[in-house]
């Protein structure tokens, strides 16, 4: 036997399409429907703690940025008191905010790595 755990949007979704119920029981899980999903997008659009934590590192890096890529290594040994993860975590995010692009580089003796520039204008 399964067990599965039924949300609360997929709850009221199912009452709400339920041709069989009292419109009055659809309407209330329509209503509940839309509260969730208002309550869903402003808390998606509130940054979160460690976003707002990251947030001058973020700066911090791409103000090191140039036109010539960087890798996470090259950009760590320029960041005191931070790991190569971190650094590579904060750039894919400045990426995302499209603060900075990535490049393969290939690097003498490691292969091919992410390079990290800013971003061309065009």
């Amino acid at each position: 036997m399964t067990n599965t755990t039924m949300t609360r949007p997929a709850f009221f979704t199912a009452i709400a399409q339920n041709e069989t119920l009292p419109a009055e029981l659809r309407d209330f899980a329509s209503l509940q429907l839309e509260k969730i999903h208002t309550a869903n997008a402003k808390r998606a659009a509130k940054p979160s703690k460690k976003a707002l934590e990251n947030a001058p590192l973020i700066e911090q890096l791409v103000g090191l940025l140039s036109h010539e890529p960087q890798t996470a290594t090259d950009l760590t040994a320029r960041m005191e008191g931070f790991n190569v993860p971190k650094i590579a975590s904060l750039l894919v995010q400045a990426r995302k905010q499209g603060l900075c692009n990535s490049i393969d580089v290939k690097v003498k003796g490691k292969g091919t790595q992410k390079g990290w520039i800013l971003p061309t204008e065009e």
